[in-house]
């Protein structure tokens, strides 16, 4: 039984690490483990130009202090209205690595959000065009459709006829929790990649309602039945290149969770190692976790691996009920993996 273990220094390929106070309380976490983070725009007002994305990162910097070797990779909110030109200017300036798409209402803050993807033909041109990656918030608004089924109705509806008329863009469908998606991504003749959070392959849509309804399991997408679950699984200990880690850690303070309408999200940055190790531990895939964690991603992105190493050893750690005014993700849990640094 392996007892220790150390890969290269990992990136997280999708967090949320919000702005002013909640910054300053959740940044370090994520830099304590990862060396790279791509940063998702969803601010009020969300990050839509290069300006903005160039002020959020140095307040990332800031919050993070100085002498922790920790890089944020910003991303472009695209809106209906988005300029292809100050896009291509912030990728070739090395602001923005990403554009993210959020379909208008599907998420947090997503308000400004696309409301048809038509409106972006200028826009995913010049990111084809350009070589940079389309982040996608994979699920369709429609209220009409079954919530449990809004990522696969998308898949079928949006991103197929996506990857058709653009097939050289590079998609990155953010955090699936499907089958559906799942075997899209494997198969595809695309350059596609998917990212993958923890809770997406640890619990299913029975712990939103364990005893009560539990709202700091609720995310969006929202956790889907356990057939799905095994498939993300599957999916993420296969060692396919398409798939890699990003942890959507989305910290809300327990009083906008424990509301009359709660807030979408988990915060899983404080044990994200932990957790997604847990998982390769109990598939018996400790050898791929390193290139889940630390190389697809950066491959896909098209940048250089990290240097430098970090070492998870096999030991019990206990996750706290809250860190500051944020309950995190396995709150009250025992970890059979700890982060050694």
């Amino acid at each position: 039984m392996t007892d220790r273990l150390t890969i290269r220094r990992p990136d997280d390929w999708h967090v949320h690490l919000r702005d002013g106070a909640m910054l300053q309380a959740v940044a370090g976490h994520t830099a304590r483990q990862f060396g790279r983070a791509i940063i998702m725009p969803n601010l009020t007002p969300p990050v839509t130009d290069v300006a903005m994305a160039a002020a959020y990162r140095d307040r990332i910097r800031a919050a993070v202090g100085e002498g922790i070797d920790f890089t944020p990779l910003m991303t472009c909110y695209l809106t209906d209205h988005s300029d292809p030109a100050e896009i291509a200017a912030g990728h070739a300036a090395g602001v923005f690595t990403a554009c993210k798409l959020y379909p208008a209402h599907a998420t947090t803050n997503s308000a400004h959000g696309v409301t048809d993807i038509l409106t972006l033909t200028a826009v995913l041109e010049t990111l084809q065009r350009i070589g940079m990656p389309l982040l996608i918030h994979g699920e369709v608004t429609d209220r009409s459709i079954d919530i449990f089924d809004r990522e696969a109705v998308f898949v079928e509806r949006v991103l197929t006829p996506l990857t058709r008329d653009y097939p050289a863009l590079k998609i990155v469908l953010e955090h699936i929790t499907t089958a559906e998606a799942a075997a899209f991504v494997a198969e595809a003749a695309h350059p596609i990649a998917a990212t993958i959070t923890p809770q997406h392959l640890l619990i299913n849509r029975n712990a939103i309602f364990d005893g009560g309804l539990r709202p700091h399991a609720y995310c969006l997408p929202v956790l889907k039945r356990e057939a799905h679950r095994l498939a993300v699984r599957r999916a993420a200990v296969s060692g396919s290149p398409r798939f890699f880690l990003g942890t959507d850690s989305a910290p809300h303070v327990v009083g906008a969770k424990e509301s009359g309408c709660g807030c979408a999200g988990i915060f899983n940055a404080p044990f994200a190692l932990e957790a997604y190790l847990r998982v390769f531990d109990e598939e018996g895939a400790l050898d791929r976790f390193e290139g889940f964690a630390a190389e697809h991603g950066a491959r896909f992105y098209g940048l250089p691996l990290n240097d430098g190493t970090v070492t998870l050893v096999r030991d019990t750690v206990v996750v706290p009920d809250r860190i500051g005014e944020v309950v995190p993700f396995l709150a009250g849990e025992t970890l059979g993996w700890r982060f050694a640094g």
